[in-house]
């Protein structure tokens, strides 16, 4: 059970940090990576300033967004766009306001949080980008599309898994994953006091409503995970368990979690 060190009879375990033979707490963060670590949409970043075919110009309305991008790719591979053009491309996506800020606090508080990637991007994208900014290191697990290049130097992508929720494309359900992610860690003798999510989609809002009271949702401020959250609340009070503070720049979230360790708790 995750729950907050306070009234449960227990010392707060803060106060054994940087002690010989003391566990710190343990606090989950999960983000995700589009226009959430990233200022933009990475699948919208390859194609920038390319001639598309008329039948890729569009997402697909109804169908699977996942398998558009996998012909978007093949297409991209044909006209002899090589793996370093690729990666120097997802390299150079701009972080989010605020998110160089927010990755020094949490290398500084590294062993207080545990940091998970779930994306509905890619492997390759993803990689690529956080070993360019250098904090690849901070992320324990990074859950993605797997994307690689065949023989012809095609970057071929694939769906991360199947799942039976109605409200996400059929290729990632991220309720799912970090549900496994949270029992698998929960097996290894790892409970977190706190789960922290921050995303922008509407694929976001599904895990955010797996989240308890001890946790906190960081939508991004006027991005679809906000509006539905707002909506929840609106619609069914109390239904949402988790806090929820929107950010425009991720320095509001590490003043929100330098506030918490300022707490104690």
């Amino acid at each position: 059970m995750r729950r907050c060190c306070q009234g449960v009879g227990l010392p707060c375990l803060f106060k054994g940090v940087g002690m010989a033979g003391a566990r710190p707490p343990r606090f989950l963060l999960v983000f995700d990576f589009d226009e959430t670590v990233v200022d933009e949409n990475s699948d919208d970043s390859v194609v920038r300033g390319r001639a598309l075919p008329e039948a890729l110009r569009q997402s697909p309305r109804g169908g699977s967004y996942n398998e558009h991008m996998q012909r978007v790719l093949a297409f991209l591979g044909e006209q002899g766009v090589r793996p370093a053009e690729l990666r120097a491309l997802y390299e150079n996506i701009p972080l989010s306001p605020g998110m160089a800020e927010l990755f020094q606090f949490l290398s500084k508080h590294h062993e207080l949080f545990e940091l998970v990637l779930i994306s509905d991007a890619n492997t390759f994208g993803i990689e690529a980008k956080l070993r360019a900014a250098g904090v690849r290191s901070l992320f324990r697990k990074i859950f993605s599309n797997p994307a690689s290049f065949d023989r012809r130097g095609v970057l071929t992508l694939g769906p991360y898994h199947s799942h039976k929720c109605l409200e996400c494309p059929a290729n990632m359900c991220k309720r799912k994953i970090l549900g496994e992610y949270l029992a698998e860690r929960a097996r290894e003798d790892v409970e977190f006091q706190r789960v922290f999510y921050v995303g922008d989609g509407a694929n976001d809002f599904c895990p955010a409503g797996t989240l308890t009271a001890a946790d906190v949702a960081f939508p991004r401020k006027g991005y679809p995970m906000h509006r539905l959250i707002q909506e929840s609340q609106e619609k069914q009070p109390g239904a949402f368990q988790a806090a929820v503070v929107p950010w425009e720049s991720a320095v509001e979230v590490a003043r929100y979690l330098q506030e918490l360790l300022r707490r104690k708790c």
